[in-house]
């Protein structure tokens, strides 16, 4: 009778212990599917921010690509007008006076905007700070934007040896010799487009260097070949071609990782 007695209390206790059984993994599992779909919403938004943040580097990227392509055009060319003025403090008559003289004394000495180059680093810099780079997953992009980085600190460390250069060696020969009269003519209705448009016209306004008796000739000649070896042509074949190749990489790896 005992025995009878108890079966209604052990059925009820495996009820119970069922019930709580299913509650519980019910509970667990609620929190397991919530832990999954945060989860799903977290590597959704860092996929999306990943993206965003990657066709926004890539369009500083691309637009430095276009802007340093014609900062190299402008270093060629002033290498090629220092060439030209070592070679007239050289040999030439220093009462002599031409156009061609006058462009090339401008861009050896004064034409400086042309030549600098300074990359737009908004987004490299949030990647930076914010730890966004993390979002970035492949390692391969991950040590090209280090390198970024290194090369972007080399160009303007070279840049900076440069406008000392410049301040000591070669600011000295444009404002003890320049003929300001010409300038001041040239310059009357513009700045570097005035110059690009009096090199491609017929036009003519006379130049002569001022105060040729203190013309050092050997002394400019190689302050000219040491700004031009040294330090125009040498960041254009170094630093400048190092940032180039690393951000030509950066393109490449960008467009395949998402389908830029």
């Amino acid at each position: 009778m005992e025995e009878i007695d108890q079966m209604p209390a052990s059925q009820s206790n495996f009820k119970n212990w069922r019930k709580y059984t299913f509650e519980f993994l019910l509970l667990f599992l609620a929190v397991f599917l919530g832990f999954v779909a945060d989860n799903i919403r977290e590597e959704y938004s860092e996929r999306q921010q990943a993206k965003e943040l990657a066709k926004n580097f890539y369009d500083e990227l691309k637009s430095d690509s276009v802007v340093v392509a014609s900062k190299v055009a402008g270093r060629i060319k002033k290498e090629k007008a220092i060439e030209y003025m070592v070679s007239f403090f050289q040999d030439s008559s220093l009462n002599s006076g031409s156009k061609a003289l006058a462009i090339n004394f401008l861009w050896a000495t004064s034409v400086r905007t042309p030549v600098i180059f300074t990359p737009r680093t908004v987004v490299l810099e949030q990647l930076k700070s914010s730890g966004s780079l993390r979002y970035f997953k492949s390692g391969e992009l991950q040590k090209l934007v280090g390198d970024l980085s290194v090369a972007i600190g080399y160009l303007h460390e070279r840049q900076q040896l440069e406008a000392s250069v410049y301040e000591k060696l070669i600011e000295p020969i444009m404002v003890n010799h320049m003929d300001f009269d010409f300038q001041y003519k040239l310059f009357k209705n513009g700045l570097f487009d005035r110059l690009a448009a009096f090199e491609n016209s017929n036009e003519q306004i006379p130049f002569h260097l001022s105060q040729i008796e203190k013309i050092d000739r050997k002394g400019y000649m190689n302050a000219l070949s040491y700004y031009h070896t040294n330090n125009i042509k040498s960041t254009r074949l170094i630093p400048i071609k190092s940032y180039i190749e690393v951000n030509a990489a950066l393109l490449t790896a960008l467009r395949k990782e998402y389908n830029l």
